[in-house]
């Protein structure tokens, strides 16, 4: 339940019209204080009484309309440029960068802005009097509504000078790669060496003893789509509850087809619907992925950012290798992380619940495989991966991290000996192949020097 309840919430937090929604609701609560002041408190005593307004009720209501008429029509303006932007940010970076634009906060502040300064003036319009014994005139209200206006015309402006920068392919790029950055620190904790992978999998292989001859269920997916987030502690819930081993069949992020797998329960007796009920609901699937338990999922924009960079209709390789540096960045900042381990336990160490591990191989390869491929006739391109293994192999902290790289490099190296005509572009790819296996080399000296 508390992970459906945090999607729910990210889901509406990241809807356009999330922030408009909540800033008409206190333009609402503003207008009722507004109107409470100007009919209880007598403020023509008072020294700034003559920077308010001081007309009559006609002519207040004159100015709320013609306000209130403004502010929405501005409002359809800002949202009209603002999917005009969407459309060649769409063609030339992706369609999943469509979030991005749609998650801006500025975008979404200055289109609430104008909407609840619209609602504010229709509210204060509504309680104007003109005729009868009670006229009345909102004097602070209308004063206020000036001001609003005021301040919307700076709204204005910050508008249009924040869509011209938004569009810029590296705005774009370090919006995607602050995103990146911030869920890899939310992902993944610091890196503790008293509990190293070798333990946990000993561990693993000392505990399934008891369970490979019991019975085993199968929890089936009822409709396709990605998986967007499991929740964990519900399984591990269930799993003590009621004696079991759970095996998860998928990690965040992959797309899952109705009717496959998604755990395999091993327990000593049959189980009932309502724990299959419960272990099926701690898993959420969606019609695309989301960044929440997903840590490809930024990378994968980032290379999306790449590949439309590299294709012949755009041919820009600067973009290209703008996007290979922030994704060196992320994977430089794993390598002073630990995955979580794929296996958890009760409190007397037995196995509960096994997840599918993300691991920095496959990382690696998300974040550079495609552009390896996809650039391997750029010579700038695939010196600057080259470069960037490079400085990533001076960080590693252990023999995986330092096979991912060398395996990216090896491909890179033998892919650039076909693909590349002239012979001293392919020696500057030599260069930095050998230069990358020197610094691979001394690391793995320095870890363990009895090599």
């Amino acid at each position: 339940m508390k992970i459906k309840l945090r999607y729910l919430w990210e889901s509406m937090r990241s809807s356009i019209w999330f922030i408009p929604i909540v800033m008409v609701l206190l333009a609402i609560g503003l207008s009722l204080i507004m109107l409470a002041i100007d009919r209880n408190v007598s403020i023509r005593s008072y020294r700034f009484f003559e920077l308010l307004y001081s007309g009559d009720p006609e002519g207040a209501r004159s100015i709320l309309s013609t306000i209130a008429s403004s502010m929405i029509t501005v409002a359809g303006v800002v949202f009209s440029i603002t999917m005009v932007v969407l459309t060649p940010a769409s063609s030339q970076f992706g369609p999943r960068l469509l979030r991005n634009f749609m998650d801006d906060r500025g975008n979404q502040i200055v289109l609430g802005t104008f909407i609840a300064t619209f609602i504010y003036c229709l509210l204060i319009l509504q309680n104007v009097k003109i005729e009868g014994e009670d006229i009345f005139t909102p004097t602070i209200s209308v004063s206020f509504a000036i001001a609003l206006a005021t301040v919307n015309i700076g709204v204005l402006i910050y508008f249009i000078l924040h869509v011209s920068t938004s569009i810029q392919a590296d705005r774009i790029i370090a919006n995607v790669s602050d995103e990146l950055e911030k869920n890899l620190q939310r992902l993944f904790p610091k890196l503790n060496e008293k509990q190293t992978e070798e333990k946990v999998k000993n561990g693993f292989e000392e505990k399934m003893g008891m369970f490979v001859r019991d019975l085993e269920t199968q929890v089936l997916a009822k409709h396709s789509g990605y998986l967007r987030a499991i929740s964990e502690n519900s399984l591990l819930d269930v799993a003590i509850k009621n004696n079991l081993c759970l095996f998860v069949q998928y990690h965040p992020g992959e797309f899952v087809m109705a009717g496959s797998s998604l755990v395999k329960i091993v327990g000593s007796k049959s189980l009932d619907d309502g724990i299959i009920e419960r272990v099926a609901g701690s898993f959420i699937l969606g019609v695309q992925r989301t960044p929440e338990q997903d840590p490809e999922f930024a990378i994968h924009r980032l290379v999306e950012v790449a590949l439309r960079a590299l294709s012949p209709g755009i041919n820009d390789p600067y973009t290209a290798i703008t996007c290979i540096d922030r994704l060196g960045s992320a994977l430089g900042y794993l390598m002073g992380r630990t995955f979580p381990s794929p296996y958890q336990y009760d409190d007397k160490g037995t196995l509960r619940l096994v997840t599918q591990p993300i691991t920095f191989t496959g990382t690696i390869n998300a974040a550079f495989g495609q552009i390896r491929q996809y650039g391997q006739s750029s010579v700038a391109v695939t010196i600057r991966l080259l470069e960037v293994l490079c400085m990533l192999a001076g960080q590693t902290q252990n023999s995986e991290q330092r096979q991912a790289i060398l395996r990216q490099a090896e491909m890179i190296e033998r892919v650039s000996e076909k693909s590349m005509p002239e012979k001293f572009d392919r020696e500057d790819v030599k260069d930095r192949y050998l230069d990358l296996f020197e610094v691979i080399n001394e690391r793995q000296i320095e870890r363990d020097p009895k090599i």
